[in-house]
């Protein structure tokens, strides 16, 4: 499979998947997410979405749940978005990348100012 085709193929899942959590999924338990990636893997029956609760909203164990349970019924519109025979299935994982960078954020905001910097 090449990866172009795969690169494709997730871009598209990104978008369609943010156009479906944001218009037709009502679970109050997912709230408002964000998508930050999709991969694929190489044989395209799997895509593992990366999120992060918008604005820090909610339970993250509720959204987890709320977002597993839409994954089933996000199947079938995205695999007719994708006009592929088989639509991957949809995991969703918390992205740690953002907390880990407003930490990494804090820490370098917090650290002493040297004698050279401030003159």
């Amino acid at each position: 499979m090449s990866s172009r085709r795969a690169e494709r193929i997730a871009s598209v899942v990104h978008a369609e998947l943010a156009r479906l959590l944001r218009e037709e999924v009502k679970d109050p338990r997912v709230g408002t997410v964000s998508i930050t990636g999709v991969q694929l893997n190489p044989d395209l029956s799997v895509a593992r979405v990366r999120y992060v609760p918008f604005g820090g909203e909610g339970d993250r164990s509720q959204v987890q749940a709320g977002l597993e349970a839409a994954a089933r019924y996000l199947r079938g519109p995205l695999g007719r978005a994708l006009g592929i025979r088989h639509a991957p299935e949809v995991r969703f994982e918390l992205d740690p990348n953002i907390e880990y960078a407003a930490h990494m954020d804090r820490l370098l905001k917090n650290l002493p100012r040297s004698a050279e910097e401030e003159q």
